[in-house]
């Protein structure tokens, strides 16, 4: 099986709901790092997975999106506690639809929220 990983990283605020984290309670920023792993089976006609051109593209485009802004204020979290875990997924299914891996494989966004602890979210994808 082929791999292919790009990162891309921005800055960003939330703060937790739901519970009692203390300072996480309490808005503060935090360095993220996406990292976009996809796999498949097969490349294209180029040798590819897919471009990385289109990758970074689609990195930068997403990270823009929630570049300095308070994510408990975004729709793709109304209702939601603003988790490293749902924040991973609503950033898979952005880039999902900004890039077109081949066939059926698998994307997986990867979300470091400083240099030890990250969450992530893993799914097979099917290209139309």
């Amino acid at each position: 099986m082929y791999s292919i990983a790009v990162m891309k990283d921005f800055i960003a605020q939330h703060f937790l709901i739901g519970g009692d984290w203390g300072e996480e309670n309490h808005p503060h920023s935090h360095h993220y790092v996406i990292e976009l792993i996809i796999e498949h089976d097969e490349l294209d006609q180029h040798g590819y997975l897919v471009d990385i051109v289109d990758i970074e593209a689609a990195l930068e485009q997403t990270a823009a999106y929630f570049k300095d802004k308070m994510l408990n204020e975004l729709p793709e979290f109304e209702g939601l506690n603003p988790s490293l875990e749902h924040f991973s997924r609503i950033i898979w299914q952005q880039i999902i639809n900004q890039i077109n891996p081949p066939g059926n494989g698998k994307l997986e966004i990867k979300l470091w929220e400083n240099e030890n602890c990250w969450a992530a979210y893993k799914k097979d994808y099917l290209s139309s």
